[in-house]
């Protein structure tokens, strides 16, 4: 295994010249990620599975490279927060749900997402409002999220209503 530093330098690599919705710097997203498990107390396994859970998705990083730097634990979360094509919402959930790891990285992933997407358009707010109630409320129940997760749900909400 690495340094967590060296795991870093490999996601901005890979990340590099890729940008959020609202103009920053995509790597800084699963740096995000990554620091909200630290914070909540999660293994390093776990941060390090928090940077690379957008890798397969938004880069053209291999499941064999990832497993070649971490580890088979790290791999498999990834895996399972990976969105596959045309994949079915019910059952990713229900994948994360069954595994530890996949499901912090997952909850800190939305959390993040929730604290940014106000930075977006209404229209991609209320998708996320509606989306978050409809699968990430259950997900996070009785989990270290579940305040953050609805605090910054109701502070996205107020949000939406002040625009109006």
């Amino acid at each position: 295994m690495l340094k967590y530093e060296e795991y870093v330098d490999f996601i901005k690599e890979k990340h590099k010249n890729q940008l959020r919705k609202q103009g920053t710097p995509y790597y800084l997203h699963p740096l995000e990620v990554s620091k909200i498990l630290k914070d909540k107390k999660y293994n390093n396994n776990y941060q390090i599975a928090g940077l690379f859970h957008d890798l397969i998705e938004d880069t053209n990083t291999t499941y064999e490279e990832i497993e070649k730097i971490s580890n088979k634990e790290i791999t498999n979360a990834v895996r399972l927060v990976t969105k596959e094509k045309n994949y079915n919402m019910k059952e990713y959930i229900s994948r994360i749900n069954n595994n530890k790891m996949a499901k912090a990285v997952k909850l800190a992933d939305r959390l993040h997402n929730i604290k940014e997407v106000k930075l977006t358009n209404k229209e991609f707010i209320k998708k996320y409002i509606e989306e978050t109630e409809k699968w990430y409320i259950e997900l996070s129940k009785n989990t270290v999220f579940e305040k953050d997760i609805k605090k910054e749900l109701d502070n996205l909400k107020k949000h939406i209503q002040e625009e109006k």
